[in-house]
C-alpha cells in the first residue's frame, strides 16, 4: 500500500487509510483524463488538513508547478475546503490561483469511509480547459464524471501500470453493449492513417478487432490494460479503462447509457501513435551499442599497447628505460580504465570513485615494490563525470600518485598515500596526500616540477578548467579543484507519450 503522510491525530483505521491510498494511486490517471491538477487532502474539518498526494496532468500544462505534499492547510487559508469537510457536500466555483494569476475552475469533493469524512479531493482546471470540456460530447463528460466518482470511492483499479496520457492521444468510448459512442478528432485522424475513414460512432466495436479485444478483456477483468501493436507499419499504444456506473451524481449522469449486469457503464479506450518514438528508441539503442563497442575496442587496443611496452621493458637492460616505460604503461592503463567503464555506462556520466579505485589497484600491482610497506588508500564520495573529464581526472590521479611514489618515498620503505575525492556544492576536489619527505626548499612547480607534474598542470588547466596547488604538510598535499559539470539530460527510453 502507498505510504501517505496522514497525520496521526486523524486516527484513521486500516479501511480509511486503504481508501486514501487507492485514491492516491489513481490520481495520475485521473489528472491526465481530466486535464487538471489534483490534490488529495486528509482531514475531517476539526483541525488542519494535510495534502497527502498530488498529481499534475501530462496532457496539458500544470497549474501547480511545485509539490504541495506534506503541507498543512487551515480554515483561514482555505475556507472552501473546510466547508466541504464539514458539510460533506461537493462544491464547484471559479477562482484565481494567487501565485500564478491563472483563472481556474475548481471542484472539491468529500471522501468518506464508513460514513465518516476522512478527506477531500480538489480538482483544479484551467478555465480555458474547463470551457473546452463543457463543449465536448456529453458522452465524454459522462465518462469522465463516472471516472471521478470511481476514483473518489477507490474503485479506479490500476493493477497494471499505465504510461502517461498525452495531448496527442486519441480517445474512444465504447458502452457496455459494445457500441462505439464517442470518437475524438485525434482518434479519427489516426484511423484514417490505416485506411479507416468511415464513421465509427454508433457502430459495433467488433469492427475494430484490437479495440474489441481490449474492450472485452477490460470488462471481463475490471482492470486497466495497456497493449502495443503494429498497425500496417505503425506502432500504436492502446489503453483500456473499464468504467463503473456511478450510483449518484449530476442529473445528466443518470440513465444516459445502459449499464451491464456487472455494473459497468463502458470502457474508455485511448490510442497513441508511438511510431516515431520507437524509431528514436531503436536508433538510440543502436548508437549506444556502437559507442560501447568502440570504447571496448579502444580499451583492448590500449591494453595491447601496454602489454607490448611491458614486454619491451622486461627486455631492456637500462633501469631508467624500464622506469620510463612503466610510467608510460600506467598512463595508458589509466585511460583504458575509463574506456572500460564507458563500455558499461550507456553514455551516462561515470563514477570517479570506481575509476580511482581501479587506477590505485593498477598502480599497487604494477609500480609499488611488494617488499616496501607503502599503503595506497582511497576516501571518496560518489563523483560523476562525463567521459572527457573522467579521462583527465584519471590521468591526474595516476600522475600525482606516481609522483608521490617516485619523489616522496624515494629513500623510504614505508608510508601512506591517500587519495580523496569530494563533490562540493559547485566544485570537485581531488586531493592526493602523502607522508613522504615533502617538497624541497624553494620548490617552484614551473621550474622544478617533473614531467608528471607538468602533465597534471596542463590537464587541470586545459581539460578540467581548474587549479592545482601543492602544500607542504608533513609530506605533500596536491589539491586539484575544478568546476562540477552541469547535470546532462539523462538518456532514457523515449515514451513519446
Amino acid at each position: 500500500m502507498t505510504s501517505l503522510p496522514v497525520p496521526d491525530e486523524l486516527a484513521l483505521g486500516a479501511e480509511a487509510r486503504e481508501r486514501l491510498a487507492r485514491i492516491a494511486a489513481s490520481l495520475p490517471l485521473l489528472a491526465d483524463l481530466s486535464r487538471a491538477d489534483l490534490l488529495l487532502y486528509s482531514g475531517d474539518g476539526t483541525g488542519p488538513a494535510t495534502v497527502i498526494a498530488q498529481a499534475r496532468p501530462h496532457s496539458v500544462s500544470a497549474i501547480l508547478t511545485e509539490s504541495l505534499v506534506g503541507q498543512t492547510v487551515t480554515e483561514v487559508a482555505d475556507q472552501l475546503l473546510f466547508r466541504v469537510l464539514r458539510r460533506g457536500r461537493p462544491v464547484h466555483e471559479t477562482h484565481e490561483v494567487t501565485d500564478h494569476a491563472i483563472p481556474c475552475y475548481q471542484e472539491v469533493h468529500p471522501i468518506r469511509s464508513s460514513g465518516r469524512i476522512i478527506g477531500a479531493l480538489r480538482i483544479e482546471t484551467n478555465l480555458l480547459e474547463h470551457e473546452r470540456l463543457r463543449r465536448r460530447s456529453p458522452v465524454f463528460q459522462e465518462a469522465l464524471a463516472h471516472l471521478q466518482q470511481m476514483a473518489l470511492h477507490g474503485h479506479l483499479c490500476l493493477e497494471e501500470h499505465l504510461s502517461p496520457f498525452g495531448e496527442h492521444d486519441g480517445i474512444i468510448i465504447v458502452d457496455a453493449a459494445g457500441m462505439i459512442r464517442y470518437v475524438s478528432g485525434i482518434a479519427t485522424n489516426l484511423y484514417r492513417k490505416v485506411g479507416r475513414g468511415e464513421k465509427l460512432v454508433d457502430t459495433p466495436v467488433a469492427s475494430l478487432a484490437t479495440e474489441a479485444g481490449l474492450w472485452a478483456e477490460a470488462l471481463d477483468t475490471g482492470r486497466c490494460l495497456e497493449r502495443e501493436t503494429d498497425e500496417q507499419g505503425l506502432i500504436w499504444v492502446r489503453k483500456a479503462i473499464p468504467i463503473r456506473a456511478a450510483s449518484r451524481g449530476r442529473g445528466w449522469l443518470r440513465g444516459r447509457l445502459a449499464t451491464s449486469t456487472a455494473g459497468y457503464w463502458g470502457v474508455l479506450l485511448t490510442i497513441h501513435d508511438a511510431t516515431e518514438a520507437r524509431r528514436k528508441e531503436r536508433d538510440l539503442r543502436i548508437r549506444t551499442a556502437m559507442i560501447q563497442e568502440i570504447h571496448h575496442r579502444v580499451k583492448n587496443n590500449l591494453q595491447t599497447i601496454a602489454a607490448l611496452l611491458r614486454l619491451q621493458a622486461r627486455r631492456s637492460k637500462s633501469e631508467e628505460v624500464r622506469q620510463i616505460l612503466q610510467i608510460t604503461i600506467n598512463r595508458i592503463l589509466s585511460i583504458a580504465v575509463v574506456h572500460e567503464f564507458l563500455t558499461q555506462s550507456e553514455g551516462l556520466p561515470i563514477n570517479m570513485k570506481d575509476i580511482a579505485q581501479q587506477v590505485i589497484h593498477q598502480l599497487r600491482r604494477g609500480i609499488v615494490d611488494p617488499e616496501r610497506s607503502i599503503q595506497l588508500n582511497l576516501v571518496s564520495d560518489d563523483v560523476y563525470l562525463p567521459a572527457q573529464q573522467a579521462t583527465a581526472c584519471a590521468l591526474v590521479i595516476n600522475e600525482l600518485i606516481q609522483n608521490a611514489l617516485e619523489h616522496g618515498f624515494a629513500d623510504r620503505d614505508s608510508g601512506t598515500i591517500v587519495v580523496r575525492l569530494c563533490a562540493q556544492q559547485t566544485n570537485v576536489l581531488v586531493e592526493v596526500r602523502d607522508d613522504g619527505i615533502g617538497l624541497p626548499a624553494g620548490f617552484d612547480i614551473h621550474q622544478d616540477g617533473s614531467l608528471g607534474l607538468r602533465i597534471v598542470q596542463t590537464l587541470v588547466q586545459e581539460e578540467l578548467k581548474g587549479t592545482l596547488e601543492l602544500q607542504h604538510d608533513h609530506g605533500v598535499r596536491a589539491i586539484v579543484l575544478f568546476p562540477q559539470p552541469a547535470p546532462a539530460p539523462s538518456v532514457s527510453p523515449i515514451s513519446g507519450l
